[in-house]
């Protein structure tokens, strides 16, 4: 049968046109035109359609898209067949779409719809980048196998990747992408990126031209990420980046707006390519005349006096007209507790307010300015809900959220929500967002709903590892949103009942020389409906005494050594007074000493017992956050007295008779070795000395947080502490001393020491030699006196809930010191150093440092400096 057709439409980019009317275009089989009963425009009925080109859609799919029906009148050429043509090009699935007709019989027309579709995107490979930066460029540009490949899509790909390393500086970047035939499917092709970033083009100089005000280094300066290339700048690069450029020429008018020149512009900037690496900037500015502000009129305000807002405001008549200045007493933006007149309305209720500030008068070169205010209705709060809170307790949140239901709106409270909910610990305080709901001007209402995420409160301490002459296993578990109520609810377990906030901790560390149990429970809000902390802690400490058999191996003796029991309860409560960021704290401790067969050098007695009754007093202050792991702002201190009752003042042990003989005794083992007779003397006097411990002991520590730009914080800290006797003639207990160096990692302590960090030196190195008599020769013995300084630079790697990962540099100093007379505060032992931290909430805090001492230790005195020691952090605190 002879074959007719009339080509509906030619090409991709006449397509769009296809509302137009389609010429119709009619030949043979053998290409030779004919007369045929066809007829341009006249109404036919669709007799069949059939689809050629197909490679993998189905023929019967095609049709269905289409709409078109066998037996439905269609006009030829016309508006359905417009419309079919114009809805495949849309698909982009097709490279070209053309509709012919074959055939005509009476009134019925046979169409053939020709497509021919676009290959189907298999591998991509990219060369020119790093392979670990391979996988981000797919994503970033949406290249996935089986994507349709279209010249759009290769264009798009292109120009992002140019774009992507031009903004970084590789102002040459080239790009170019081929596609290549895959065989193993149909219709399917590979891409190869070939990317070409060239060198980074740094900046060789910066000129300004018509500045005769302001300095080239004022300017220069004021150009915070766009810098001259120096050889000694490492923390801002000298590259050119055009969105950073562009954020410092809004910068460079701020700089002479801050100095009174309210109308400097940039006339112009241009760059010149000097080679391949380098330009050459030059920035035009117009800098006017210098202004002075004239006189401020408030108007509109009811609620505060002009007095009132004036000081606020803090610009007088005749300063120098400062617009950065006059914007951030309005509103600062940078800073969500600035004391600005915004923060001043919002923290007393007037969420609705708006201030501005507006230029009625500019004579010669004074501005008056009216602030006009809309005060609107005072605000309450409706509503206030938390969501996200998948296992914490409703109650364990809404104890530490400021607002309540009923209350004045205050910008304040919501911050200071923010830090409390942070510093819980149960949500990622970078994610924690106060969402204002359904404000209602005309009734003064708002809700407010917190939206939280939940990270890991749980922690797992599981290690192994030699020392001591044999392996040392740990096993600690942490829980600090537990929940003792349904300890007994065996469906609250997931994997242990969680979501009241409490913190239960088991600690076992365990070798064959000794043993170390110690658990610990605390409430929070001790009966629900005030912020007292109740704490209550159990702990046991065994040693046993060791020695070698005659094979030379370790022999462990574990019916004689050396035990501490302890049990310490205490309450700590959050007052108002001077701002409810204090925090009082009592408790009561107990502990007992027993000695089986063992001399451990400490008490100098083999056999007996000693005890130790302290009450403990502290004054906490903490404001830090938001995060508790990695704090940017705010401060933290602590000051605690640790106190024993004087035993010694309400006896009639004459305590001085005892030291001068112990003093005589010792002489004597100076010169020879004392007989058993007088060492059991001593060991009676030590029992006498020791029997209840009598000590105090004050600690002090701050630490200060200074966000000084984008995430980077600077810690500053300070510590001291002092241990002192109330009776002369007993002195100073040989426990709870102050061991300064190293790590600051206190994992087995038997004596109730204070591990202090100080990195650069080895663990407790700064400590002292003292001679014991018995055993005639010098043992290791803590200081009754420390001071410690550090200043830590940290910048976030990364703060996401899975891990927080932070970076930093470090300069410390401290030293202990024996007595009193010893102490001299300037007598530091200095290092410096770096150090990494990860945080994940299943393992706690991991860590290194290296650091490097600059002096020698107290241990070697003679040693020259410590040199570089590496630190390995585990479980310490923030």
């Amino acid at each position: 049968m002879e074959k007719r057709a009339n080509n509906l439409t030619k090409g991709i980019k006449n397509i769009i046109l296809s509302t137009l009317i389609i010429p119709l275009f009619l030949f043979s089989t053998q290409g030779i035109a004919q007369e045929t009963n066809f007829e341009e425009g006249k109404q036919y009925i669709l007799g069949g359609l059939t689809v050629t080109g197909l490679q993998s859609y189905n023929e019967q799919t095609v049709k269905s898209y289409t709409g078109l029906r066998v037996g439905q009148p269609i006009k030829v050429p016309g508006d359905e067949i417009s419309a079919v043509i114009k809805k495949l090009w849309n698909l982009d699935l097709f490279s070209n779409v053309e509709m012919f007709y074959t055939n005509i019989e009476d009134d019925k027309i046979f169409l053939e719809l020709s497509i021919t579709e676009r290959p189907t995107l298999n591998n991509v490979t990219v060369y020119g980048v790093k392979k670990r930066k391979v996988e981000d460029i797919i994503d970033d540009t949406d290249l996935k196998k089986g994507k349709k490949i279209t010249e759009s899509l290769i264009a798009n790909t292109k120009n992002y990747l140019q774009n992507k390393y031009k903004k970084q500086g590789f102002l040459n970047a080239k790009v170019n992408i081929a596609t290549t035939a895959d065989t193993t499917g149909t219709n399917v092709q590979n891409m190869v990126i070939n990317v070409n970033k060239g060198d980074k083009v740094k900046i060789k100089d910066i000129n300004f031209v018509g500045n005769e005000k302001l300095s080239d280094k004022r300017l220069k300066k004021s150009l915070k990420n766009t810098k001259k290339k120096k050889f000694y700048r490492f923390w801002k690069k000298s590259k050119y980046i055009e969105a950073d450029f562009e954020e410092d020429l809004d910068n460079l008018i701020d700089t002479y707006a801050e100095r009174g020149y309210r109308d400097a512009r940039v006339l112009s900037d241009t760059f010149v390519k000097l080679d391949e690496k380098n330009i050459e900037l030059t920035i035009k500015v117009e800098e006017g005349d210098k202004y002075y502000f004239g006189d401020i009129d408030f108007v509109g305000n009811s609620v505060y006096t002009d007095r009132m807002l004036s000081q606020v405001l803090g610009i007088k008549k005749g300063d120098t007209y400062n617009g950065v200045l006059l914007k951030e007493r309005i509103a600062d933006d940078s800073d969500p507790d600035a004391a600005d007149l915004t923060n001043l309305y919002q923290n007393n209720g007037y969420l609705f307010s708006s201030i501005n500030p507006v230029e009625v008068s500019a004579v010669n070169d004074t501005i008056d300015f009216e602030i006009r205010i809309i005060e609107g209705k005072e605000t309450f709060l409706d509503h206030v809900t938390v969501s996200g809170n998948d296992k914490t307790n409703d109650h364990v949140i809404y104890r530490e959220i400021r607002t309540r239901p009923g209350q004045k709106y205050s910008k304040s409270n919501i911050v200071r929500t923010i830090r409390e909910l942070g510093q819980l610990g149960f949500f990622d305080a970078e994610q924690i967002v106060p969402d204002i709901q359904n404000p209602d001007p005309n009734a003064g209402t708002v809700d407010v709903n917190y939206s939280l995420v939940e990270s890991g409160s749980s922690q797992i301490e599981l290690q192994g590892g030699f020392g001591g002459g044999g392996f040392i296993g740990t096993l600690g578990l942490s829980f600090s949103n537990f929940s003792l109520k349904n300890i007994f609810n065996k469906e609250a377990y997931r994997p242990v009942p969680m979501g009241d906030g409490q913190t239960f901790a088991l600690r076992l560390q365990a070798s064959r020389t000794f043993r170390v149990y110690s658990l610990n429970f605390s409430e929070p809000w001790l009966g629900g409906k005030k912020p007292v902390r109740f704490n209550m802690s159990l702990s046991r400490t065994q040693q046993f005494a060791t020695g070698f058999d005659q094979n030379g191996r370790l022999d462990v003796q574990k019916d004689r050594g050396f035990s501490i029991t302890g049990i310490t309860a205490g309450l700590a409560k959050r007052v108002q007074w001077p701002d409810d960021y204090f925090t009082i704290s009592h408790s009561l401790g107990y502990q007992y000493y027993k000695f089986d067969d063992y001399d451990l050098g400490l008490f100098n007695f083999g056999n007996g017992s000693s005890n130790s009754l302290t009450y403990t007093f502290g004054i906490s202050r903490s404001s830090q956050g938001p995060s508790r792991i990695f704090p940017m702002t705010g401060s933290n201190f602590e000051l605690t007295a640790k106190f024993t009752p004087p035993y010694s003042l309400f006896g009639n042990k004459d305590f001085k008779s005892l030291r001068d003989r112990r003093k005589e005794l010792t002489d004597i083992s100076l010169e020879r070795a004392l007989t058993t007779q007088e060492a059991n003397e001593i060991r009676e006097i030590e029992k006498e000395r020791f029997r209840w411990l009598e000590f105090y002991k004050v600690k002090f520590k701050g630490d200060w947080y200074t966000n000084i730009v984008d995430k980077l914080v600077l810690r500053t800290n300070a510590e001291f502490g002092f241990l002192g006797s109330y009776n002369n003639d007993i002195g100073d207990v040989p426990f709870e001393r102050f061991y300064v160096g190293g790590d600051g990692l206190g994992n087995f302590s038997l004596d109730g020491r204070d591990v202090v960090q100080l990195r650069g030196y080895e663990n407790s190195s700064l400590a002292f030699s003292v001679y014991n008599p018995i055993r005639q020769r010098a043992q290791q013995e803590g200081g009754v006196i420390y001071n410690k300084y550090s200043m830590e630079l940290r910048y976030p790697l990364t703060l996401k809930p899975s891990a927080s990962i932070y970076v930093q540099t470090f300069l410390e100093a401290g030293n202990a010191f024996n007595n009193f007379q010893d102490l001299n505060p300037f007598e530091l032992k200095r290092s410096a150093g770096a150090g990494l931290r990860i945080f994940m909430p299943a393992f706690g805090l991991l860590g290194i440092d290296f650091g490097y001492g600059f002096d020698a230790d107290n241990v070697r005195p003679n040693a020259g400096p410590s040199g570089w020691q590496t630190h390995f952090i585990i479980g310490q605190q923030f």
